[in-house]
Protein backbone atom coordinates (compact mmCIF):
# COMPACT_ATOMS: atom_id res chain seq x y z
CA UNK A 1 0.00 0.00 0.00
CA UNK A 2 1.09 3.57 -0.64
CA UNK A 3 1.69 5.39 2.66
CA UNK A 4 -0.92 8.05 3.50
CA UNK A 5 1.78 10.67 3.93
CA UNK A 6 5.02 11.39 2.13
CA UNK A 7 7.86 10.14 4.34
CA UNK A 8 10.03 12.98 5.63
CA UNK A 9 13.17 11.17 4.47
CA UNK A 10 11.88 10.32 0.98
CA UNK A 11 14.41 11.29 -1.70
CA UNK A 12 13.05 13.48 -4.49
CA UNK A 13 12.61 11.42 -7.69
CA UNK A 14 14.92 13.27 -10.06
CA UNK A 15 16.47 10.47 -12.14
CA UNK A 16 15.20 7.61 -14.33
CA UNK A 17 16.75 5.14 -11.86
CA UNK A 18 14.76 6.54 -8.93
CA UNK A 19 11.62 6.57 -11.11
CA UNK A 20 12.13 2.91 -12.04
CA UNK A 21 12.60 2.01 -8.37
CA UNK A 22 9.33 3.79 -7.49
CA UNK A 23 7.52 2.03 -10.35
CA UNK A 24 8.73 -1.42 -9.24
CA UNK A 25 7.67 -0.68 -5.66
CA UNK A 26 4.24 0.61 -6.71
CA UNK A 27 3.52 -2.21 -9.15
CA UNK A 28 4.12 -4.71 -6.33
CA UNK A 29 1.97 -2.66 -3.92
CA UNK A 30 -0.86 -2.35 -6.47
CA UNK A 31 -0.80 -6.08 -7.21
CA UNK A 32 -1.02 -6.79 -3.48
CA UNK A 33 -3.85 -4.28 -2.92
CA UNK A 34 -5.97 -5.14 -5.98
CA UNK A 35 -5.19 -8.82 -6.52
CA UNK A 36 -7.58 -10.21 -9.12
CA UNK A 37 -10.27 -7.60 -8.40
CA UNK A 38 -11.34 -4.88 -10.86
CA UNK A 39 -10.39 -1.21 -10.74
CA UNK A 40 -11.96 1.80 -12.45
CA UNK A 41 -10.24 5.05 -13.49
CA UNK A 42 -11.54 8.30 -14.96
CA UNK A 43 -8.83 9.01 -17.54
CA UNK A 44 -8.76 12.66 -18.58
CA UNK A 45 -5.50 12.54 -20.54
CA UNK A 46 -3.81 14.85 -18.04
CA UNK A 47 -0.44 13.84 -16.64
CA UNK A 48 -1.67 12.61 -13.24
CA UNK A 49 -4.46 10.31 -14.45
CA UNK A 50 -2.31 9.14 -17.39
CA UNK A 51 0.57 8.11 -15.10
CA UNK A 52 -1.87 6.29 -12.79
CA UNK A 53 -3.34 4.49 -15.83
CA UNK A 54 0.11 3.44 -17.07
CA UNK A 55 1.10 2.19 -13.60
CA UNK A 56 -2.11 0.17 -13.27
CA UNK A 57 -1.79 -1.28 -16.77
CA UNK A 58 1.66 -2.53 -15.82
CA UNK A 59 0.41 -3.87 -12.48
CA UNK A 60 -3.00 -5.42 -13.23
CA UNK A 61 -3.48 -5.18 -17.01
CA UNK A 62 -7.04 -5.94 -18.10
CA UNK A 63 -8.35 -5.76 -14.53
CA UNK A 64 -8.25 -1.97 -15.07
CA UNK A 65 -11.08 -0.21 -16.91
CA UNK A 66 -10.41 3.37 -18.00
CA UNK A 67 -13.30 5.71 -18.80
CA UNK A 68 -12.48 8.72 -20.98
CA UNK A 69 -15.33 11.24 -21.12
CA UNK A 70 -15.15 13.69 -24.01
CA UNK A 71 -17.24 16.62 -22.79
CA UNK A 72 -16.43 18.78 -25.81
CA UNK A 73 -14.21 21.09 -23.75
CA UNK A 74 -10.86 19.42 -24.44
CA UNK A 75 -8.08 20.87 -26.56
CA UNK A 76 -7.64 19.92 -30.19
CA UNK A 77 -6.40 16.35 -30.62
CA UNK A 78 -6.61 15.35 -26.95
CA UNK A 79 -9.39 12.71 -27.10
CA UNK A 80 -7.67 11.12 -30.10
CA UNK A 81 -4.35 11.02 -28.23
CA UNK A 82 -5.89 9.27 -25.22
CA UNK A 83 -7.32 6.56 -27.51
CA UNK A 84 -4.08 6.18 -29.46
CA UNK A 85 -1.78 5.97 -26.42
CA UNK A 86 -3.88 3.82 -24.11
CA UNK A 87 -6.06 1.67 -26.36
CA UNK A 88 -3.80 1.30 -29.40
CA UNK A 89 -0.32 1.33 -27.82
CA UNK A 90 -0.86 0.06 -24.27
CA UNK A 91 -3.78 -2.27 -25.01
CA UNK A 92 -5.81 -0.75 -22.18
CA UNK A 93 -9.41 -1.67 -21.52
CA UNK A 94 -10.69 1.80 -22.47
CA UNK A 95 -14.28 3.03 -22.64
CA UNK A 96 -14.63 6.21 -24.72
CA UNK A 97 -17.77 8.25 -24.02
CA UNK A 98 -18.77 10.94 -26.52
CA UNK A 99 -20.79 13.25 -24.27
CA UNK A 100 -20.20 16.46 -26.25
CA UNK A 101 -23.85 17.17 -27.04
CA UNK A 102 -24.95 16.31 -23.53
CA UNK A 103 -22.54 18.79 -21.90
CA UNK A 104 -22.98 21.61 -24.40
CA UNK A 105 -26.78 21.35 -24.27
CA UNK A 106 -26.65 21.65 -20.46
CA UNK A 107 -24.33 24.69 -20.72
CA UNK A 108 -26.41 26.52 -23.33
CA UNK A 109 -27.27 30.04 -22.19
CA UNK A 110 -25.30 29.80 -18.89
CA UNK A 111 -23.07 32.83 -18.33
CA UNK A 112 -22.01 32.67 -14.66
CA UNK A 113 -18.53 31.09 -14.34
CA UNK A 114 -19.26 29.22 -11.09
CA UNK A 115 -22.53 27.86 -12.44
CA UNK A 116 -20.69 26.63 -15.54
CA UNK A 117 -18.08 24.91 -13.37
CA UNK A 118 -20.76 23.20 -11.26
CA UNK A 119 -22.65 22.00 -14.36
CA UNK A 120 -19.46 20.59 -15.91
CA UNK A 121 -18.33 18.90 -12.67
CA UNK A 122 -21.79 17.56 -11.85
CA UNK A 123 -22.43 16.24 -15.34
CA UNK A 124 -19.02 14.56 -15.42
CA UNK A 125 -19.86 12.66 -12.22
CA UNK A 126 -23.24 11.68 -13.73
CA UNK A 127 -21.67 10.34 -16.93
CA UNK A 128 -18.91 8.51 -15.07
CA UNK A 129 -21.42 6.98 -12.63
CA UNK A 130 -23.62 5.80 -15.51
CA UNK A 131 -20.66 4.04 -17.11
CA UNK A 132 -19.57 2.53 -13.79
CA UNK A 133 -23.05 1.08 -13.19
CA UNK A 134 -22.78 -0.82 -16.50
CA UNK A 135 -19.74 -2.70 -15.18
CA UNK A 136 -19.83 -5.70 -12.86
CA UNK A 137 -17.53 -6.38 -9.95
CA UNK A 138 -15.71 -3.05 -9.68
CA UNK A 139 -14.22 -2.84 -6.20
CA UNK A 140 -11.58 -0.11 -6.56
CA UNK A 141 -11.57 3.46 -7.85
CA UNK A 142 -8.18 4.82 -8.96
CA UNK A 143 -7.42 8.54 -8.79
CA UNK A 144 -4.58 10.81 -9.80
CA UNK A 145 -4.28 12.51 -6.42
CA UNK A 146 -0.80 13.98 -5.85
CA UNK A 147 0.92 15.31 -2.72
CA UNK A 148 0.17 19.03 -3.32
CA UNK A 149 -3.57 18.14 -3.56
CA UNK A 150 -3.40 16.64 -0.08
CA UNK A 151 -1.40 19.55 1.36
CA UNK A 152 -3.77 22.14 -0.16
CA UNK A 153 -6.86 20.33 1.11
CA UNK A 154 -5.35 20.23 4.62
CA UNK A 155 -4.64 23.94 4.45
CA UNK A 156 -8.17 24.70 3.25
CA UNK A 157 -6.95 26.07 -0.10
CA UNK A 158 -9.09 23.71 -2.17
CA UNK A 159 -11.27 20.66 -1.75
CA UNK A 160 -9.50 17.34 -2.19
CA UNK A 161 -10.86 15.72 -5.36
CA UNK A 162 -11.77 12.37 -3.84
CA UNK A 163 -14.70 10.06 -4.52
CA UNK A 164 -17.04 12.05 -2.31
CA UNK A 165 -18.98 13.37 -5.28
CA UNK A 166 -20.11 9.95 -6.49
CA UNK A 167 -23.66 8.75 -5.77
CA UNK A 168 -24.29 6.84 -2.51
CA UNK A 169 -24.77 3.52 -4.29
CA UNK A 170 -21.19 3.65 -5.56
CA UNK A 171 -18.85 2.69 -2.75
CA UNK A 172 -15.30 2.01 -3.91
CA UNK A 173 -11.99 1.49 -2.16
CA UNK A 174 -9.57 4.18 -3.34
CA UNK A 175 -6.33 3.47 -5.19
CA UNK A 176 -4.01 6.49 -5.27
CA UNK A 177 -0.56 5.30 -6.34
CA UNK A 178 1.05 8.74 -6.89
CA UNK A 179 -0.42 10.55 -3.88
CA UNK A 180 2.97 11.04 -2.18
CA UNK A 181 4.60 12.54 -5.29
CA UNK A 182 5.12 16.14 -6.36
CA UNK A 183 4.18 17.07 -9.93
CA UNK A 184 7.78 17.00 -11.23
CA UNK A 185 8.16 13.46 -9.81
CA UNK A 186 4.91 12.34 -11.48
CA UNK A 187 6.33 13.56 -14.80
CA UNK A 188 9.60 11.67 -14.21
CA UNK A 189 7.63 8.48 -13.47
CA UNK A 190 5.46 9.03 -16.57
CA UNK A 191 8.55 9.37 -18.73
CA UNK A 192 9.96 6.13 -17.29
CA UNK A 193 6.64 4.39 -18.03
CA UNK A 194 6.99 5.31 -21.71
CA UNK A 195 4.25 7.95 -21.99
CA UNK A 196 4.78 10.51 -24.80
CA UNK A 197 6.44 13.83 -23.91
CA UNK A 198 3.46 15.94 -24.94
CA UNK A 199 1.36 14.03 -22.40
CA UNK A 200 3.97 13.90 -19.63
CA UNK A 201 4.92 17.58 -19.94
CA UNK A 202 1.43 18.85 -20.71
CA UNK A 203 0.88 22.31 -19.29
CA UNK A 204 -1.70 22.77 -16.51
CA UNK A 205 -5.26 22.51 -17.77
CA UNK A 206 -8.36 23.38 -15.70
CA UNK A 207 -10.92 20.72 -14.84
CA UNK A 208 -13.71 22.53 -16.74
CA UNK A 209 -11.37 22.67 -19.75
CA UNK A 210 -12.06 25.21 -22.47
CA UNK A 211 -15.32 26.03 -20.71
CA UNK A 212 -13.47 28.63 -18.63
CA UNK A 213 -11.74 30.04 -21.73
CA UNK A 214 -15.03 30.79 -23.45
CA UNK A 215 -16.32 33.58 -21.12
CA UNK A 216 -20.06 34.13 -21.27
CA UNK A 217 -22.57 31.59 -22.55
CA UNK A 218 -20.69 28.85 -24.40
CA UNK A 219 -21.62 28.40 -28.06
CA UNK A 220 -20.25 25.69 -30.32
CA UNK A 221 -18.80 28.06 -32.90
CA UNK A 222 -17.04 30.24 -30.31
CA UNK A 223 -15.78 27.15 -28.49
CA UNK A 224 -14.34 25.96 -31.80
CA UNK A 225 -12.62 29.35 -32.19
CA UNK A 226 -10.98 28.82 -28.78
CA UNK A 227 -9.89 25.29 -29.73
CA UNK A 228 -8.44 26.26 -33.12
CA UNK A 229 -6.67 29.42 -31.92
CA UNK A 230 -5.22 27.50 -28.96
CA UNK A 231 -3.90 24.82 -31.34
CA UNK A 232 -2.17 27.50 -33.46
CA UNK A 233 -0.61 29.09 -30.37
CA UNK A 234 0.66 25.73 -29.09
CA UNK A 235 2.05 24.82 -32.51
CA UNK A 236 3.93 28.12 -32.85
CA UNK A 237 5.30 27.98 -29.29
CA UNK A 238 6.58 24.44 -29.94
CA UNK A 239 8.18 25.46 -33.26
CA UNK A 240 9.89 28.49 -31.75
CA UNK A 241 11.28 26.98 -28.54
CA UNK A 242 8.80 28.60 -26.15
CA UNK A 243 6.84 25.50 -25.15
CA UNK A 244 9.40 24.50 -22.50
CA UNK A 245 10.09 28.09 -21.38
CA UNK A 246 6.52 29.20 -20.63
CA UNK A 247 4.58 27.61 -17.77
CA UNK A 248 1.09 28.16 -19.21
CA UNK A 249 -0.14 29.58 -22.50
CA UNK A 250 -3.57 29.52 -24.08
CA UNK A 251 -6.24 31.56 -25.82
CA UNK A 252 -9.57 32.99 -24.69
CA UNK A 253 -12.51 34.07 -26.87
CA UNK A 254 -14.94 36.28 -24.90
CA UNK A 255 -18.55 36.73 -25.94
CA UNK A 256 -17.93 40.13 -27.52
CA UNK A 257 -17.61 41.20 -31.14
CA UNK A 258 -15.86 44.12 -32.78
CA UNK A 259 -15.85 45.60 -36.26
CA UNK A 260 -13.13 44.56 -38.69
CA UNK A 261 -12.50 44.25 -42.41
CA UNK A 262 -12.17 40.97 -44.33
CA UNK A 263 -12.01 40.67 -48.12
CA UNK A 264 -12.86 44.35 -48.42
CA UNK A 265 -16.09 43.94 -46.42
CA UNK A 266 -17.16 44.85 -42.90
CA UNK A 267 -16.72 41.88 -40.54
CA UNK A 268 -18.40 41.96 -37.12
CA UNK A 269 -16.55 39.12 -35.36
CA UNK A 270 -14.95 37.92 -32.10
CA UNK A 271 -11.49 38.67 -30.81
CA UNK A 272 -8.96 36.17 -29.46
CA UNK A 273 -6.94 36.95 -26.33
CA UNK A 274 -3.52 35.31 -25.92
CA UNK A 275 -2.36 34.55 -22.37
CA UNK A 276 1.19 33.36 -21.63
CA UNK A 277 2.60 33.39 -18.10
CA UNK A 278 5.41 32.04 -15.96
CA UNK A 279 5.09 31.15 -12.30
CA UNK A 280 6.77 29.10 -9.60
CA UNK A 281 3.69 28.32 -7.51
CA UNK A 282 0.64 29.72 -9.40
CA UNK A 283 0.09 32.19 -6.55
CA UNK A 284 1.77 34.95 -8.55
CA UNK A 285 2.59 35.04 -12.26
CA UNK A 286 4.54 37.18 -14.72
CA UNK A 287 3.74 37.72 -18.39
CA UNK A 288 6.05 36.11 -20.96
CA UNK A 289 7.50 38.61 -23.48
CA UNK A 290 6.79 36.97 -26.84
CA UNK A 291 9.17 38.16 -29.62
CA UNK A 292 7.29 40.76 -31.67
CA UNK A 293 7.82 39.08 -35.06
CA UNK A 294 6.51 35.79 -33.69
CA UNK A 295 3.53 37.55 -32.12
CA UNK A 296 2.67 39.14 -35.47
CA UNK A 297 2.95 35.75 -37.19
CA UNK A 298 0.58 34.20 -34.64
CA UNK A 299 -1.87 37.09 -35.12
CA UNK A 300 -1.75 36.59 -38.88
CA UNK A 301 -2.43 32.86 -38.60
CA UNK A 302 -5.29 33.21 -36.10
CA UNK A 303 -7.08 35.98 -38.00
CA UNK A 304 -6.78 34.14 -41.32
CA UNK A 305 -7.26 30.51 -40.18
CA UNK A 306 -9.88 30.71 -37.42
CA UNK A 307 -13.44 31.35 -38.64
CA UNK A 308 -15.34 34.17 -36.96
CA UNK A 309 -12.26 36.00 -35.62
CA UNK A 310 -10.95 39.36 -36.84
CA UNK A 311 -8.79 40.63 -33.99
CA UNK A 312 -6.12 39.34 -31.55
CA UNK A 313 -5.11 40.88 -28.20
CA UNK A 314 -2.25 39.99 -25.84
CA UNK A 315 -3.06 40.00 -22.13
CA UNK A 316 -0.23 41.89 -20.38
CA UNK A 317 -1.70 41.59 -16.88
CA UNK A 318 0.40 39.83 -14.20
CA UNK A 319 -1.06 37.98 -11.21
CA UNK A 320 -2.01 39.94 -9.19
CA UNK A 321 -4.09 41.80 -10.30
CA UNK A 322 -5.34 39.34 -12.92
CA UNK A 323 -5.77 35.62 -12.28
CA UNK A 324 -4.08 33.22 -14.71
CA UNK A 325 -7.38 31.98 -16.11
CA UNK A 326 -10.10 34.50 -16.98
CA UNK A 327 -12.93 32.64 -15.27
Amino acid sequence: MVPDRRPDNMARITTPELAEAFIAEQVAALQEQIGDQKVLLALSGGVDSSVVAALLIRAVGQHLTCVHVNHGLLRKGEPEQVIQVFRDQMNANLIYVDAVDRFLDKLAGVTDPETKRKIIGGEFIEVFAEEARKLDGIRFLAQGTIWPDILESEQGIKAHHNAGGLPDDMQFELVEPVKILFKDEVRMVGKALGLPDNMVYRQPFPGPGLGVRCPGAITRDRLEAVRESDAILREEFAKNGLADKVWQYFTIVPDFKSTGVKDGKRAFEWFVVIRAVNTADAMTATVEPIPYDLLMHIVDRITHEVPGVNRVLYDLTPKPTGTIEWE
